[in-house]
């Protein structure tokens, strides 16, 4: 069995088939989704309308994203916040305009049951933004830094390369977990369009939102798969550039 996981869509529906095609997912994969399911191009609902389809037939794990838990707040409780506007929720909000109140509904239940992070049994952590606390997950004050925080991200970025682990500055989050596999924060503002490395950290939102690909990757191999960019895909559409 592989456990293979993807990087942020933000309503790319059509990189999302391709890279099952291309990955050649079948049911005895694991697959494990890290977040930002929405906003940006414009398929969003249908997006999630796939997830809810495969979650019944397939070894899925769906972890929330920030973007996501913004969609919730807006089809729960109507909060209309004008910074989510301009970060990709104004397609989002066009799209969800032609819903059914049914279909609201179960988008809602599965928002709602969205996981904070996802830790198997091989210790490796599966988590959208991050955690602050040096002592893990399980004592983290502020449950929303795991889909908001940036600074693990920016923290593995800035470290020395020549560290050893066992140097008295190295950061204690990063040896809690044998890897730790993020979104977020897209590689594409370092420069790069595939799954970086560094520490023990992998980050593999390759910049879907924008005008790069959506990546699926073998967590055991390293091997990935990419679609096409999405501005390619989309090519009347803006998405969140």
């Amino acid at each position: 069995m592989r456990t293979l996981v993807i990087g942020d869509i933000h309503g790319g529906l059509r990189a999302l088939h391709q890279i099952l095609e291309r990955a050649k997912f079948g049911l005895n994969d694991k697959l494990i989704f890290l977040g930002d399911y929405v906003d940006g191009w414009s398929q969003s609902p249908e997006v999630i309308d796939l997830l809810i389809s495969m979650k019944e037939t397939h070894n899925v794990v769906c972890i929330r994203g920030n973007h996501d838990d913004l969609l919730l707040d807006w089809l729960k409780h109507g909060t209309d916040n004008p910074q989510w506007h301009q970060h990709g929720g104004e397609a989002t909000i066009a799209a969800y305009q032609k819903r059914d109140e049914k279909t609201l509904a179960s988008h809602i239940r599965f928002l709602e049951a969205l996981d904070d992070y996802h830790l198997d049994n091989q210790n490796r952590l599966f988590i959208h933004a991050g955690f602050t606390n040096m002592n893990g997950i399980d004592f983290e004050y502020f449950p929303k830094l795991f889909y908001w925080d940036r600074t693990l991200w920016e923290t593995a970025l800035a470290l020395d390369k020549n560290m050893k682990t066992t140097d008295i500055a190295y950061p204690k989050r990063f040896t809690l977990y044998n890897e730790i596999f993020i979104g977020h924060t897209p590689v594409s503002r370092i420069g790069k369009t595939t799954p970086v490395q560094m520490a023990n950290i992998w980050n593999v939102d390759t910049g879907a939102a924008f005008r790069g690909p959506l990546t699926i990757m073998d967590v055991d191999s390293k091997v990935f798969w990419q679609s096409e960019n999405l501005d390619i895909l989309y090519p009347n559409e803006k998405g969140r550039n």
